[in-house]
Parts: structure tokens; C-alpha cells; sequence
């Protein structure tokens, strides 16, 4: 269960950092405080994961899946740049998150 909320809480990481773009430096009110309840349920669920993850294995893959998702929705939809270097990187992160899971140990896989 805890790989789920780790899982939760990345999600909600990814959309308060798309939040944070389109407040607009928290000049948009609604969007302002959106961002910072998904702030707050982002690491409501980190912290339950944490508590039976190894917190360096949580913090990477919550950090990597937030970077990978964000990353991936700002070139998608917010108009970032693509280029072949960044999808290859974002792979790569993609890969490291997967590999981290892999290895954990058993207690924290079950």
C-alpha cells in the first residue's frame, strides 16, 4: 500500500507544480489556493509511503516521478521545449524510478 500512496503523492506533486505555472506567481487567486492544497495532499500520501519505504528510496522516486510527470505535461501542454536530449533524460529518470522500485527491499515492496 505504500507504493500507492507513493504513487498518489507524486501525481498531486505533479499538479501543484503545473500549479505553480499557472497561478502566475500566486497572482491568480483560485489557481493560488488549488496549488496549495495539492501541496498539502502531495505530502499527506509521501508521508504515509515514508513510513514504510526507506526515506532516500520514497524521496527519489516521489522527487523522479513529480520531475518525469511535470516535465512531460509542461512540453505536452504548456508549451516547454522538446528536444530529443530532454525525452532521452526523461527516459533515463523514468528508468532510475523503475530500477529503485526493483530493488527495494522486501519490506518495502510488500
Amino acid at each position: 500500500m505504500a507504493w500507492i500512496y507513493l504513487l498518489i503523492g507524486a501525481v498531486f506533486e505533479i499538479g501543484w507544480a503545473v500549479g505553480l505555472k499557472l497561478s502566475d506567481g500566486f497572482t491568480k487567486p483560485v489557481i493560488s489556493i488549488v496549488t496549495v492544497v495539492l501541496i498539502f495532499v502531495s505530502f499527506y500520501f509521501f508521508t504515509k509511503a515514508v513510513k514504510e519505504i526507506d526515506i532516500g528510496t520514497g524521496y527519489a522516486v516521489f522527487t523522479g516521478i513529480g520531475a518525469a510527470g511535470t516535465a512531460i505535461i509542461g512540453m505536452t501542454f504548456l508549451g516547454d521545449d522538446t528536444n530529443t536530449g530532454k525525452v532521452f533524460f526523461i527516459a533515463l529518470l523514468i528508468i532510475g524510478i523503475i530500477g529503485l522500485k526493483l530493488t527495494s527491499s522486501p519490506e518495502e515492496s510488500a
